[in-house]
């Protein structure tokens, strides 16, 4: 299992993930460009002294990323998406690819890789944060395969 944050925009949102993926021993891939430095204050107090455990790969364009790790699986984060997170299978090598915060994944993307998934909203609101909606799906990507550790 994997998170892979594309071309994120917002330090704190990315700063609370790297904390997560710290939490759950889960590898944090960014794709740039980034709408700020990893080493920004903003997302080392997000993260607060738990950079040093995250196990963090940036990697300079998408291309690069799928060379260099070759996901067995991608499944996109999209609020275009029309599966529910709790009724997809998920694997135990999958990348879970969520987009920048203003924009979300390119179409082209949802339309090039089939596995997108949502996560069901019924208040009156576009989407959830970004750092809110990858910990409801990595914790239910790991509950499915049995990856938590108690």
């Amino acid at each position: 299992m994997r998170i892979v944050l594309f071309e994120p925009e917002i330090p704190p949102n990315t700063g609370n993930i790297g904390r997560l993926c710290a939490a759950t021993k889960t590898p944090l891939h960014l794709i740039e460009p980034l709408g700020f430095s990893v080493s920004d204050k903003q997302v080392r107090r997000a993260g607060l002294d738990y950079w040093p455990h995250v196990n963090l790969t940036v990697h300079p364009n998408w291309e690069h990323f799928m060379e260099t790790i070759q996901p067995p699986r991608l499944v996109l984060a999209s609020t275009k998406a029309t599966v529910s997170h709790h009724r997809f299978k998920f694997r135990p090598d999958d990348a879970i690819v969520m987009g920048p915060e203003t924009r979300g994944l390119p179409l082209e993307m949802m339309d090039k890789y089939p596995d997108g998934i949502r996560i069901p909203i019924w208040g009156e609101v576009r989407s959830l944060n970004l750092s809110t909606a990858t910990g409801i799906l990595l914790y239910e990507a790991l509950r499915q395969t049995d990856l938590m550790v108690e």
